[in-house]
């Protein structure tokens, strides 16, 4: 998929114009991308339309005019869109509630290293998380944002595309499986189809 580059980014008042578009857009498509796993944990699957609101948004937050800061910007985010034959998630670890938060951060120490794709009944491929997240380990808690990747061979690529998928948290302390749902996979086919 290719990666965002200067070229594609609007400027805060060009961006202003076309915002609540873009944001109407985005949550749209963000429909058919998103799987809740279990009560506490929803993925987002990221491709070049979302890393780009998301870069948009965050030069419209923080005031970048300096292309160096939105150069910087757009190489953090470019991270996320998945290259040939991979997914890439972002993991949101859901406790609103401030107390069962700090409870339970500490016991899910490592979910982003135990979420598995199960393609068929074939091929079981664990998802990968950038160094970030390994982070959990040294603070002692979860993150409550995982980023990961999915990489898959061509044969996997092609049963994921005609074979029910299944995604599964199987951490010690946090345990879902849910069957991913026709509309999100159908979208996903479309990010392993492009290149």
């Amino acid at each position: 998929m290719k990666k965002i580059e200067m070229s594609d980014i609007l400027n805060i008042y060009e961006y202003e114009k076309v915002r609540e578009q873009k944001r109407k857009e985005i949550i749209e498509l963000k429909k058919n991308r998103r799987v809740f796993v279990g009560d506490m944990v929803h993925l987002v699957f990221e491709n070049r339309e979302t890393v780009w609101f998301q870069i948009q948004e965050m030069i419209r937050a923080e005031r970048m005019v300096k292309d160096e800061e939105i150069k910087q910007e757009i190489d953090v985010y470019n991270e996320l869109i998945p290259d040939k034959n991979e997914l890439s998630i972002t993991m949101f670890v859901e406790i609103p509630d401030e107390q069962e938060r700090k409870k339970l951060l500490p016991q899910l120490v490592g979910i982003h290293d135990h979420l598995w794709f199960h393609i068929g009944n074939k091929y079981s491929v664990r998802a990968i998380a950038d160094e970030k997240s390994k982070k959990d380990y040294q603070y002692g808690k979860a993150a409550v944002v995982h980023f990961l990747k999915l990489p898959l061979t061509p044969e996997q690529v092609e049963a994921f595309i005609n074979s029910p998928v299944k995604i599964e948290i199987n951490h010690p302390n946090y345990k879902a499986i849910v069957d991913m749902p026709e509309e999100v996979k159908r979208e996903l086919i479309k990010d392993l189809e492009s290149d």
